[in-house]
């Protein structure tokens, strides 16, 4: 259907709702406000956040949103001077006062000191997160450095100033030494050579994020999601929805088929001229169902009566993989299937052993128990976000994605369409960790409705899908048994892991505990247990934290009973001799050499010291390319990969300036477009160790390139070096 309106609320939304919010208001305030020391007149709906108005009406969106709930600290402008969470704030509170932004951080004087901590420090990642830090940060600078001069800060009270703020990568200690360093004085002068290639534009909010892509004539997009963990489609109407005032489309999200099997599966979405109007429209929507009975959790998924989740082998093949490696056939007993026992080692050996220990006790030891891990969201704080759109002929698609080259192919395959017409963009990408590796759904609503309505068409995940869709490491249930003889050697482990992926397959947990411990015999299975849950994704080495939880647990708890040094003994069973190096390491930390004995703080908040040891493998994208090119305006650098907070920038500008003698800085790096050449997808730990060599052949191409037109057009013949070729003039 085409547009039949305009929009009542001109304020730009982030968040789309999976309820129909009350309809949009249509009353504007006028307020006055100086922001980044500049007066603005606006108009505002009531309901507006600052945060929409300074991203939406300002264009301002360095400041981002997150968890929309004045949880995470994303959001954090300054008010007056002080900080307050915007999502949270009333725009129209902001009249006649003054507003700061990350933007405004900036001044005459160059960047503002927590700034340059900030990247000196490499106090960020992905970057998501970082504006609000320093909003945040600069507030308490501001404060200490009144109150107390040059003097440093201890770390509780960095950490308690900036309680508010969340850092999903995990750059906490970098972020509170940044903060320590820049109220003692240490960056009252610029940073030259920060360590990551791209810090600069993270800390002054210039990165974009998918969520900053605002096109003319953008349209904003609503999902409307099964309430019911299972249960039958009989009727959709959405006439009432596209009757409304500025809802330009709706698009069936089943893909043709009526079958529920979780709780916010997609079922229509709606584009609209804003978010407000797209979410009003999903109460319009007429959904009937018939409700079918729902395995919630294992115990109820392998009840002899349990609803199966893929009833058939036609069925089954839709399961989708949370697991990085490819499904191998497994045999299915209704919601279960497995064993996978591929990476089993002397199995029938060890179960004798342990038969034998059980019998006569005095000849070794049995460590046994039960492990359990729950289910993890990815909690991404970009949301999954996608903006799709027409240029001429091409469909260009900015996504917050981990592989820009593979969903830019799996998007010209589904849709019928040459390669060459698909171009995917993620110039930054704010967290992914293994759930935005594949096409998901909010790739297949934007594609679907811009090309129902010729318009570019938008759809971000608010936080609530996020937590139900975004992503989920599945909880596992793990029986273990550890076998040692009469002389504490390892004889072997036994492990049996149930995985609750949902709707979805792939459990290999117990894999991970064939790389550790390699010489001793295994007895390992992993399950699928299906269930009426939202479909897990890979998450951070599938598998592997549920699989050490255990095992470790259970080999610490033999280094108890033998009364071992826990270090000891791992290097005693582990032949690994790069583990032994990180061994000899642990050994020697103060911290370990001078833990106090376990169970001695009995307070009320209990501190402890423990070792833990945990492997995963790397992997190695063969086809990935990398492009130099040299001329009058530098070195430019790029391949078609994306950073999702490793540092692929960084990596790539290292790597090309050492082989040609160059700053880092001095590099042009380019990534996150596919129509670069191809590079590698950022999962299984493969990135670097697919780009390093790339890069390096190609910065080893382009130096004897340059070399020989330094021979042959000005006749210098020397070695080249740092600062240019070495000659005898």
């Amino acid at each position: 259907t085409s547009l039949l309106g305009g929009c009542r609320s001109e304020a730009a939304r982030e968040l789309g709702h999976s309820a129909a919010p009350p309809e949009p208001s249509t009353r504007l305030v006028p307020i006055r406000v100086k922001v980044n020391a500049k007066p603005r007149n606006v108009e505002v709906d009531a309901d507006t956040s600052a945060l929409e108005l300074v991203r939406g009406q300002l264009g301002l969106r360095g400041s981002k949103l997150a968890c929309g709930h004045g949880v995470c600290g994303a959001c954090t402008m300054l008010v007056d001077g002080a900080p307050v969470a915007a999502c949270l704030l009333p725009a129209t509170s902001l009249h006649e006062r003054s507003l700061t932004t990350v933007e405004g951080l900036t001044g005459a004087g160059g960047l503002h000191p927590v700034q340059r901590a900030f990247m000196a420090e490499d106090a960020l990642q992905c970057g998501y997160c970082t504006p609000g830090f320093v909003v945040e940060a600069s507030a308490f600078y501001a404060q200490w450095r009144a109150e107390h001069g040059a003097k440093e800060p201890e770390r509780d009270v960095v950490a308690a100033a900036l309680a508010g703020h969340l850092c999903r990568c995990g750059a906490y200690e970098n972020i509170v030494v940044a903060v320590q360093r820049a109220c003692r004085g240490d960056y009252e002068r610029e940073v030259t050579a920060p360590p990551r290639h791209e810090a600069r534009e993270k800390v002054t909010g210039a990165a974009q994020y998918t969520v900053d892509v605002q096109l003319p004539d953008q349209l904003e997009v609503a999902v409307l999601r099964s309430p019911h963990a299972h249960a039958r489609v009989l009727r959709v109407d959405w006439s009432q929805a596209l009757a409304m005032p500025g809802v330009a489309g709706a698009v069936d999200m089943m893909s043709g088929a009526t079958l529920l099997r979780f709780v916010g599966q997609e079922i229509a979405a709606v584009a609209a001229c804003d978010a407000r109007t797209a979410a009003a429209a999903l109460g319009r929507i007429v959904v009937e169902y018939e409700l079918r009975p729902a395995a919630i959790g294992m115990a109820a998924a392998r009840a002899p009566d349990a609803e199966k989740v893929y009833p058939t082998m036609s069925t089954r093949r839709k399961a989708s993989n949370h697991s990085e490696g490819p499904l191998l056939p497994q045999r299915w007993d209704g919601n279960l299937r497995g064993p996978f026992s591929l990476f089993s080692h002397h199995a029938p050996k060890l179960r004798r052993a342990i038969r034998s220990l059980r019998a006569e006790p005095g000849r070794g030891m049995l460590v046994e128990g039960k492990y359990t891990t729950q289910t993890q969201c990815h909690s991404c704080l970009e949301p999954h976000a996608c903006v799709a759109h027409w240029h001429a002929d091409q469909l260009v698609v900015h996504l917050s994605t981990q592989a820009v080259s593979q969903i830019a192919e799996d998007i010209a395959e589904r849709w019928h369409l040459k390669e060459s017409q698909v171009r995917v963009l993620a110039q930054h990408v704010g967290g992914g960790f293994g759930s935005k590796a594949t096409l998901g759904p909010e790739v297949v609503a934007a594609v679907e409705l811009t090309r129902l309505t010729g318009k570019p068409v938008r759809v971000v995940l608010d936080r609530r899908e996020e937590l139900t869709v975004g992503g989920t490491r599945p909880a596992h249930e793990t029986s273990l048994t550890l076998a040692t003889d009469a002389a504490g050697e390892l004889l072997g482990v036994s492990a049996t892991s149930h995985a609750d992926g949902g709707a979805a397959v792939g459990s290999t947990s117990t894999l991970l505990m064939r790389v550790m411990y390699a010489d001793a015999a295994k007895d390992l299975a992993d399950y699928d247990v299906l269930t009426h849950g939202p479909p897990s994704k890979p998450f951070r080495g599938p598998g592997g934290p549920p699989a050490f939880w255990a095992l470790e647990q259970a080999v610490d708890e033999a280094a108890t009973r033998l009364k071992a040094d826990p270090v000891a003994l791992r290097r005693r069973w582990d032949p690994n001799p790069a583990r032994k190096l990180l061994y000899d390491w642990v050994e020697g930390l103060p911290a370990w050499r001078d833990r106090p004995k376990p169970q001695h703080d009995r307070g009320r908040m209990r501190r402890g010291m423990g070792v833990a040891v945990a492997g995963w493998m790397y992997f190695v994208q063969p086809s990935s390319q990398v492009q130099v090119e040299v001329g009058p305006g530098g070195f430019v650098v790029s391949t078609a990969c994306q950073d999702i907070g490793n540092g692929t920038r960084t990596v790539l500008a290292r790597t090309v300036g050492e082989r040609l003698g160059v700053a880092p800085a001095n590099i042009e790096v380019r990534i996150g477009d596919s129509k670069l050449v191809r590079g590698p997808m950022s999962g299984g730990s493969r990135t670097t160790a697919s780009i390093v060599p790339a890069a390096i052949d190609a910065a080893e191409q382009a130096r004897k390139y340059l070399m020989d037109q330094a021979a042959s057009v000005l006749g210098v013949r020397g070695t080249p070096g740092h600062g240019g070729i070495k000659h005898p003039g």
